[in-house]
């Protein structure tokens, strides 16, 4: 057992302690040599405590040189060591290889990506080139004067109204004197003029293919090439209504109907479906529940338009005036165009009808103030369709259906004809969701599948005419078929709509029996006591929204086909692709 004072390890500087540098093996090799000698005494120190007085004098230490040996172990574990690694040449590793390596892997990346960039952009390519033929590019031929655009809907707008030396009483005398001579044409009779008329020629029953035949098989396969606005003018609305169908009853239910319908403005310019909280203070039964003022407004608008007033002439050219102000209003200004859907979940069908008014109002006037309007209204549709199945449905960008397509189509073609900007593959799009709602080979329409309805088959064929079929395509004979077949309906107005529009622009036999149950069923349904006379209202689920204030205009429409749209298949209104 070793004394205490043994155990302490006190050297003197410098001797005995391993030399800076030296690792702990060297050392631990240092004392494994150390003790193998024989044990040496320490040199003298300082005692920690007062020596004793009968302790012999200490004796000198020699010097042990610890550092030699201390370096010879070290060298035999390295020597060691290294014999038990495997004899390979470690290859120098320069600085620069990792940024080499991520030099290498850029490159590699970027080539990926260039190779899989011209893949795709070839496969669109081949698959343009193989797309059907459909509608053609635009012309634009519209030309103003003046500031291009607004600043946005709060700016005050200036709707032009052109400079009259006539007083507005005596205006308005005698444009009520260029309507009363519609009014006053006798019932349709033989057409003995000279002069050519827009009626479609009868070339047997086109609907019947067994009824086409030699020559007038050529006509049944004309492109659709009309469409306009050119028959809203006051000589043309006589000469069309004349001899495309329309009587002179017909005329006048139009006219009274617009004059409830201009009654039941409201103060601030706009209509509401809901007719308990406008003007008419529900002196009017069957109010709608549709509260976008936007929609309403453009739906009441739409009429006038169609019978050729506009806020620049004609007796309703204050109606107009206020309205077209207001619905402008409601417009908001986004970074994806001008947004009409007052925050409604179903707001595209009110997108749909105030851009289809604005683009109307601006193609019959070329008034400067509704210009970038109507084209911000289009480029919001553009931007709300569903990219990847080609329809619209309530919001932007949802999965669409066929009603509120027909809406956004209809207020792209009048833009069209209007001459501003439409981008080309919308079309194409549209073209793709109405396949994916088609059955029987493209004659009848579904609503979001293939179930073909009444409605929307209607609406889907008129689609198709615009969409660049053929008169003689022969989904269009069959669907002309069946819209024959099923005939008027007694309360669903939406079918009638489309459906009459359909008929007008096919022509023949089956034009003609469809338009006279047509045409004589509104006449005779239209109200004509109290605060109602003028309207109609048909009982259905659409109805049942939009109320009166729908139904009456709509009914109007229906009675203004004559002229509202000159017959698609004549002057060219869609090049071709």
């Amino acid at each position: 057992m070793s004394h205490p004072s043994d155990s302490r390890d006190d050297h003197a500087p410098g001797e005995g302690v391993p030399p800076p540098g030296l690792d702990e093996r060297a050392a631990d090799g240092a004392g494994a040599i150390q003790s193998q000698q024989p044990a040496l005494s320490k040199p003298a120190e300082q005692p920690s405590q007062p020596a004793a007085k009968d302790v012999p004098p200490k004796r000198k230490r020699p010097v042990v040189l610890r550092a030699p040996l201390a370096k010879s172990a070290r060298l035999v574990e390295e020597a060691q060591i290294a014999a038990m690694l495997p004899t390979e040449v470690a290859t120098p590793i320069t600085p620069h290889t990792p940024r080499s390596r991520d030099r290498y892997r850029f490159f590699a990346s970027c080539l990926i990506s260039a190779v899989a960039h011209a893949a795709v952009l070839i496969a669109l390519s081949l698959w343009m080139l193989n797309l059907p033929q459909g509608l053609g590019p635009t012309s634009l031929f519209a030309t103003w004067a003046g500031q291009e655009s607004l600043e946005g809907p709060e700016a005050e707008l200036v709707l032009q109204s052109e400079s009259q030396e006539l007083t507005p009483k005596e205006t308005e005398l005698a444009l009520q004197q260029s309507r009363i001579n519609v009014l006053e044409s006798s019932p349709l009779e033989e057409n003995n003029s000279d002069e050519p008329t827009a009626q479609v020629a009868d070339v047997g029953d086109p609907a019947r293919p067994w009824g086409v035949q030699g020559a007038t098989l050529m006509q049944s396969v004309e492109r659709p090439t009309g469409g306009g606005l050119e028959g809203r003018s006051p000589e043309m609305r006589q000469k069309l209504a004349q001899s495309g169908g329309g009587t002179a009853q017909s005329e006048e239910a139009v006219e009274r109907g617009l004059r409830w319908i201009a009654a039941h403005q409201d103060q601030d310019g706009g209509w509401s479906f809901d007719l308990k909280k406008g003007s008419c203070r529900g002196q009017c039964r069957n109010p709608g529940t549709e509260p976008n003022t936007a929609a309403a407004t453009a739906m009441a608008l739409l009429p006038f338009l169609g019978a050729g007033y506009t806020h620049r002439e004609g007796i309703y050219e204050d109606t107009l005036h206020r309205g077209l102000y207001y619905l402008l209003r409601r417009g908001r200004v986004t970074e994806n165009g001008l947004d009409f859907q007052e925050g409604m979940k179903n707001g595209m069908y009110a997108q749909g009808l105030a851009a289809l008014v604005l683009c109307e109002a601006y193609a019959m006037t070329k008034d400067p103030a509704l210009k970038d309007p109507a084209q911000q209204a289009i480029q919001f549709i553009e931007y709300a369709q569903d990219k990847k199945g080609g329809g619209w449905r309530y919001r932007p960008g949802e999965p669409g259906d066929t009603t509120v397509t027909g809406w956004q189509l209809m207020a792209l073609k009048s833009a069209e004809m209007a001459g501003l900007k439409v981008d080309r593959s919308v079309h194409y799009a549209a073209q793709r969701f109405l396949d994916s709602v088609a059955s029987d080979d493209g004659s009848q329409y579904g609503y979001l599948d293939k179930t073909p309805r009444r409605s929307t088959t209607a609406i889907g064929l008129l689609c198709r005419m615009y969409g660049g079929w053929v008169r003689g395509n022969p989904p269009l004979v069959r669907g002309i078929g069946h819209l024959a077949s099923w005939g008027p309906s007694a309360t669903d107005i939406y079918y009638n709509y489309y459906a009459t529009q359909v008929l007008r622009h096919w022509g023949g036999s089956d034009w003609k029996r469809w338009n006279d149950a047509m045409r004589e069923y509104l006449i005779n349904m239209q109200d004509t006591k109290g605060h109602e006379s003028g309207s109609w209202y048909f009982d259905d689920e659409h109805s049942r929204v939009g109320g009166r204030l729908y139904t009456t205009a709509m009914a109007v429409m229906i009675l203004e086909v004559y002229y509202r749209y000159m017959p698609l298949y004549g002057k060219q209104v869609f090049p071709e692709l």
